[in-house]
């Protein structure tokens, strides 16, 4: 996969920069990183905190075409196990909270942004917005519960090694998909390197493991997670067996 690196000083957003810039034919995924974002975004227009030549900010732009609409959580579960294990060469203890978020134990360390652009029933152009707290020692926002590798490791981290090894995931987890996704063997069943997808993301999952406490517009409740449709759905399984399914937004985690 032809990789393009792209390095800019200071920008708005690289999300944003990326829905402007029109690559070369041969191009196949385009990185883009910056040392500051002044309208950095997370998941539902949320702000993005970084203090500035301290962390990984970058968006990757790729293009799925091979991937139908109906199932581009595919992409966002690819996305997500290149940075956890991008991560897992630094520490333990690195997970994928639903939909996928990065957390280390129950502190979140990355956001990921994702945002599709298709073309009928096919996926056109993926942008991959990606935030890593790297080398940042405080965190002045609201947010609960950030993390950065400096606070779990104790040392610095260049964010170029970890540009590289997301990179080298990325080309690996997309390559995969490309040769695999939508296209069933002979006997019906999905091919081995989809179904591995699966099985990876579902084996980082946060709360993968016992019940837990979570919220939605009928009040609280314990459940553990039974499984994510390729659609990105959560199923959550009452005590009693009861399986309930969510999309974005619609159920929330109690830390």
């Amino acid at each position: 996969m032809s990789v393009r690196h792209i390095h800019i000083e200071k920008v708005d957003s690289t999300n944003r920069w990326l829905h402007d810039y029109v690559p070369a034919e041969d191009e196949e995924m385009t990185v883009v990183t910056t040392d500051y974002q002044t309208s950095g975004r997370g998941q539902a227009d949320n702000h993005w905190e970084s203090e500035a030549h301290k962390n990984l900010l970058c968006s990757v732009l790729f293009h799925p075409d091979h991937i139908p609409a109906s199932r581009q959580f595919l992409l966002s579960m690819a996305v997500a196990l290149a940075v956890s294990k991008t991560l897992e060469h630094f520490t333990d203890g690195i997970n994928i909270k639903w939909p996928n978020d990065i957390y280390w134990n129950d502190r979140k360390i990355c956001g990921i942004l994702i945002e599709n652009r298709l073309s009928g029933q096919r996926i056109k152009d993926t942008i991959a917005g990606i935030g890593i707290n790297i080398n940042q020692r405080t965190f002045h926002s609201d947010a609960p519960n950030p993390v950065s590798l400096i606070q779990i490791t104790g040392r610095e981290t260049p964010r170029e090694e970890v540009t590289e090894l997301l990179t080298t995931h990325l080309q690996q987890l997309l390559g995969e998909l490309r040769e695999e996704a939508g296209n069933p063997s002979s006997n019906g069943q999905e091919r081995k390197a989809l179904d591995a997808l699966r099985t990876s993301y579902h084996q980082r999952l946060y709360r993968r493991e016992g019940f837990h406490a979570y919220r939605d517009r009928q009040g609280t409740f314990e459940a553990r997670i039974d499984h994510v449709e390729d659609n990105g759905t959560l199923c959550l399984q009452l005590r009693g067996g009861t399986l309930r399914k969510y999309a974005f937004k619609e159920v929330e985690f109690i830390l």
